[in-house]
């Protein structure tokens, strides 16, 4: 009897070693920065809006981001963390929202990666030149290479 007891506590701790073992090597996606959604970008009107009102209606980029002259630049990334393996970043979009000169909103655009090329994934605009084009390549030309401490700041 005392046997067939043992036996019963190594199939637990058997279950129990596999189980850990399973959830160990799942995956775990985290992301980092922030990109307003399409909801929000919504809101902001081409050519009416101000740098006040974007700021009011989705705020300041982050840390991860950027603020220049040309304009507001929000970045977020998507890393995938699984098991002891090295965490690989799966996604980055940058949401480019341009000023003129007196501070009215003229661009509002959506970026990504396909194949490693910058593309435009929504764009409402004013003028058909991207002003910034440099710094978004920038921002998703290291794509798969920047640490998550990196764009957080940690």
């Amino acid at each position: 009897m005392a046997a067939s007891a043992g036996l019963g506590r190594g199939v637990r701790l058997g279950l129990i070693g596999a189980v850990l073992f399973i959830a160990a090597c799942s995956t775990i996606y985290r992301n980092h920065g922030y990109v307003p959604s399409e909801d929000e970008l919504a809101l902001i009107e081409v050519g009416v809006d101000t740098r006040e009102s974007v700021n009011e209606k989705i705020g300041r980029p982050s840390a991860s981001g950027l603020l220049n002259d040309t304009g507001w630049f929000y970045v977020q990334s998507r890393w995938a963390y699984r098991g002891a393996l090295e965490p690989r970043e799966i996604d980055r979009q940058v949401v480019s929202i341009t000023f003129s000169e007196g501070g009215i909103v003229q661009n509002v655009e959506r970026f990504g990666l396909e194949r490693g090329k910058v593309v435009p994934l929504s764009r409402r605009v004013t003028e058909s030149n991207v002003q910034g084009l440099s710094v978004i390549q920038q921002l998703l030309g290291s794509f798969g290479r920047v640490a998550p401490g990196l764009l957080t700041g940690d």
